[in-house]
């Protein structure tokens, strides 16, 4: 499996319009990508501006279907509106282990 960790630094006064924005990708993948496996937003305790996400998606085909999809492109604009530019890092690990 890989898993994408993500690093975001959101705009000031832009943080409700990012979450909604990431909210409705995160949804969306969810719902509609049988290899999202999962999909986490979270934010940082001490900058509530920083978030990251953490996605695990199946397979790489999973990860290309996911970055194809419409609502990752309605994210990609989004993003460029709420985003402080060039602060999103991606990294994209393989997930070896996961206990719940």
């Amino acid at each position: 499996m890989l898993a994408l960790v993500v690093s975001l630094q959101v705009k000031p006064g832009h943080r409700d319009g990012f979450l909604a924005a990431i909210t409705a990708d995160a949804e969306a993948s969810a719902a509609n990508e049988p290899g999202c496996v999962s999909f986490d937003v979270v934010v940082d305790t001490a900058d509530d501006h920083h978030f990251f996400l953490y996605e695990v998606y199946r397979d790489r085909e999973a990860l290309e279907a996911h970055r194809a999809s419409p609502h990752f492109a309605a994210w990609t604009e989004a993003a460029a509106e709420h985003l402080v530019p060039d602060s999103r890092q991606v990294t994209v690990t393989e997930r070896l282990l996961h206990e719940s």
